[in-house]
């Protein structure tokens, strides 16, 4: 059974950092790319970040050079250190690979 099981998120203030973390079980982690998504209230599922089975990353401009993508291969953990939060960060936040999604975690960034 395929599971990514998320943990981390919460609250913070604007400017503050939080970290994200995704824990991938039941299949070969280095079968697919991983990435990270987020969802606010009323608005479309956007893309943030994804890392390959390369390394190699990239980010939507909008959290360009705040968040950084990485993964621990041996731990098939997956991470997402955001950094400067805004108050328009505020989202459910999932990771995910080409078939299977996380449970989904809030991150709330006040003003």
């Amino acid at each position: 059974q395929v599971n990514l099981v998320q943990s981390g998120g919460g609250s913070v203030q604007s400017g503050g950092s939080l970290r994200l973390s995704c824990a991938a079980s039941g299949y070969i982690y280095s079968q697919y790319s991983m990435g990270w998504f987020r969802q606010a209230p009323g608005k479309e599922r956007e893309g943030l970040a994804a890392i390959f089975s390369d390394g190699t990353t990239t980010y939507a401009d909008s959290v360009k050079g705040r968040f950084t993508i990485s993964q621990d291969d041996a731990k098939k953990m997956l991470y997402l250190q955001m950094n400067s939060l805004k108050p328009e960060d505020t989202a459910m936040y999932y990771c995910a690979n080409a078939r299977y999604w996380g449970q989904g975690t809030q991150v709330t960034v006040s003003s």
